[in-house]
C-alpha cells in the first residue's frame, strides 16, 4: 500500500493540497483526477521522491512501478533491456554478473556470482526476456523490434516501451501518469485488461474518461486544497462529489437563516429583561456560524463551434483510389470513400497506420501520389494539427489576444475576448505570450481559433491529447452540437462515442469506411 501522511505542497503563495492523509490500498485501483494545474503530476513526483513536499511524508512498498517520460536516458539500450530495467534489483544483478564474467575468476568472484544467481532466481530473471516480450507484444511492439536500440525506434514506441518497463517485474504498486497518451485503441484495451487483473495498489492519471471508468475502483480527486477519495469510477465520483457539495451548501444556507433569526431576537430583546434568553441565543449564534467552503479549482471551458457562415455542397469529399507513400512505405493504397455534409466521422487505427497522413491529405497540406480528393462546393476547412507548433509559433512574443485577432479580418475585440473567456483565458491571461503556453493551453487556443473562424468542415488530429477531462467533455459536446462536417482522429473512446456517427478505420488490410458508431464497428470487427 501507499500512504500519504499529513502531506502538503505549496507553490509560492498557492496551495495545491494541505495536510492530506490518504492510504492507497492493495487491490484497489485509484484514478487521480483534477483539472490541469491542480497538482496531479506534482503529487506523483512527490510519491516517487522526485520532488519534496512542503510538509508530511510518504510510505511506499518495496517494489513500485513508475511510468517515466525520459526516453533519452534509454537511447542506447534495446527495447528488451529497457523493459527489464523496470526491476532494478534484477537489472543490477544481471549487469554485475555480466561484468564479473569479464574479469579473472577468483574465489571471491565465484562467491559473488553465486549470490547474484540467487538474486536472479528470486526475481524470475531466467524468464525475464520472455516476460518482457509478452508485455511488448501486448503494447503493439513487434518482435523484430525487441532487440533494436531505443533511439532507432519511433518515438511513440519508445513511450510504450517505458510503459512496459513500469509494468515489468511484478511491482507491488503501480503509478502511471497518462499511460494512454501514445497508445491506439487495441493497446489501450490490452492495458485495461492488464490493469484490471493487477493485484497491487494502482494510481493512474488519465484524461481518457472511458479508460478511467473501465479500470478504477476508486477516484482520488484533488480539489478544495485537499485530496478526497470516492468509491467507484469517474462518473460515480462526479455524482457523489456534486451531492456532497450541494448538501454542504444547503446546510450553510440553513445555518445562515437560523443565525439571522437569532440575531433578530438578540437585537430586539438585548436591552430588556430577557437577558438569559439573549445570552443563550448569542452562544447558539457562535455555534451555528456557517462553515467556510473552499472554492473548487475546477474550471469548465465552453466549446461550441458557430453555425457555418456558408454551407458546403452535399458531398464534402469524394475520395477515389487515394495512394500515399513515404520513401518505400505505403501508408494509403487505393482508398475510396465519400464524406457528406453533416457527417461526424472518427478516424481510428493503430499508430503509424496513416491517420495524420489522411487528415493532411484532406486538408490539402499533403498531395496524393495518385488518386483524387475532390472537395465539394464551398468547402471551408478548419484544421487542428496533432503537432501544435505547425500552427502556433512558440518563438514569438505575440499575445493570445493578438494571435487570435489576426486569424480572421474584421473581428471585434469583444468577439476575441468572449471566445478567450469561454476557453478559460479570462482577465490578464488573454495577453499571455503564446510561447509561454502549456500543451493544454495551446490546444484551447487552437479551438478558440476554430470557434472564431466558423468553418463548415473541421478536421481535428488528436485534439484531446493535452486536454483535461473537463475540456475533453466540453469538446465532445461541441462536436455533437456542431452544424457542419467533423472529421476527427482520436484514440479517446469516450470522445468518439459521444460525437461520431461514422468511422474511418485504418487497419492492416487497408482503409474501411463504416456507416455507424464506434461500438457497432468494434462488434462487427470481432
Amino acid at each position: 500500500m501507499i500512504t500519504l501522511d499529513s502531506l502538503s505542497k505549496k507553490l509560492g503563495t498557492r496551495v495545491l493540497f494541505d495536510d492530506v492523509t490518504v492510504t492507497f490500498n492493495e487491490g484497489a485501483r485509484y484514478g487521480l483526477t483534477g483539472p490541469n494545474g491542480a497538482g496531479k503530476s506534482t503529487l506523483l513526483k512527490i510519491i516517487m521522491g522526485q520532488e519534496p513536499p512542503t510538509a508530511g511524508h510518504v510510505s511506499l512498498p518495496e517494489k513500485v512501478g513508475y511510468l517515466k517520460q525520459n526516453i533519452e536516458e534509454f537511447a542506447d539500450f534495446t527495447a528488451i533491456e529497457t523493459v527489464v530495467m523496470g526491476n532494478a534489483r534484477l537489472w543490477d544483478a544481471l549487469s554485475e554478473r555480466d561484468r564479473l564474467y569479464e574479469v579473472e575468476m577468483t574465489d571471491e568472484v565465484g562467491m559473488r556470482l553465486g549470490d547474484l544467481e540467487e538474486i536472479i532466481a528470486d526475481e524470475n530473471g531466467y524468464t525475464a526476456e520472455v516476460d518482457a516480450e509478452v508485455l511488448l507484444i501486448g503494447m503493439g511492439i513487434p518482435k523484430d523490434a525487441h532487440e533494436e536500440k531505443m533511439h532507432s525506434l519511433p518515438t511513440d514506441w519508445q513511450f510504450r516501451i517505458l510503459l512496459c518497463q513500469a509494468l515489468f517485474g511484478d511491482p507491488q504498486a503501480l503509478i502511471l501518469d497518462e499511460p494512454t497518451n501514445h497508445l491506439d485503441l487495441e493497446s489501450i484495451t490490452w492495458l485495461q485488461e492488464f490493469l484490471c487483473n493487477f493485484k497491487g495498489a494502482l494510481i493512474v492519471v488519465s484524461h481518457d474518461k472511458y479508460f478511467l471508468n473501465a479500470i478504477t475502483t476508486h477516484i482520488a480527486d484533488i480539489d478544495y486544497e485537499t485530496v478526497i477519495t470516492y468509491p467507484g469510477n469517474y462518473d460515480q465520483m462526479l455524482v457523489a462529489k456534486t451531492s456532497v457539495r450541494e448538501k454542504a451548501e444547503l446546510e450553510n444556507k440553513a445555518r445562515e437563516k437560523k443565525v439571522a433569526q437569532l440575531k433578530e431576537f438578540v437585537a430586539k430583546f438585548g436591552a430588556g429583561t430577557r437577558a438569559s434568553q439573549v445570552q443563550s441565543r448569542v452562544k447558539e449564534i457562535q455555534k451555528l456560524q456557517p462553515q467556510e467552503l473552499k472554492k473548487s479549482n475546477i474550471q469548465r471551458p465552453y466549446i461550441r463551434f458557430s453555425t457555418p457562415e456558408t454551407n458546403s455542397g452535399q458531398v464534402v469529399f469524394n475520395v477515389k483510389k487515394l495512394c500515399k507513400s513515404f520513401d518505400d512505405k505505403k501508408v494509403l493504397h487505393n482508398a475510396s470513400f465519400e464524406i457528406l455534409r453533416g457527417d461526424k466521422i472518427a478516424v481510428i487505427g493503430s499508430n503509424g497506420k496513416g491517420k495524420t497522413t489522411l487528415l493532411k491529405l484532406l486538408s490539402g497540406i499533403y498531395q496524393p501520389d495518385s488518386g483524387q480528393i475532390i472537395a465539394g462546393h464551398q468547402v471551408d476547412i478548419g484544421y487542428f494539427p496533432q503537432n501544435h507548433e505547425e500552427m502556433v509559433d512558440k518563438t514569438q512574443d505575440t499575445s493570445l489576444f493578438d494571435w487570435l485577432k489576426n486569424v480572421k479580418p474584421g473581428l471585434y475585440d469583444q468577439d476575441v475576448r468572449g471566445v478567450l473567456g469561454k476557453l478559460l483565458f479570462g482577465g490578464d491571461d488573454a495577453f499571455k505570450p503564446v510561447k509561454a503556453l502549456s500543451g493544454g493551453e495551446t490546444a484551447r487556443l487552437l479551438l478558440a481559433k476554430l470557434m472564431l473562424n466558423s468553418p463548415n468542415t473541421i478536421i481535428l488530429d488528436e485534439p484531446n491529447n493535452h486536454l483535461d477531462l473537463e475540456s475533453v467533455s466540453a469538446l465532445a459536446w461541441g462536436l455533437e452540437d456542431y452544424k457542419g462536417t467533423a472529421i476527427v482522429a482520436s484514440h479517446d473512446r469516450n470522445l468518439v462515442n459521444n460525437f461520431a456517427t461514422k468511422i474511418i478505420a485504418l487497419e492492416n488490410d487497408g482503409l474501411h469506411f463504416f456507416a455507424g458508431p464506434l461500438e457497432e464497428y468494434l462488434k462487427q470487427k470481432q
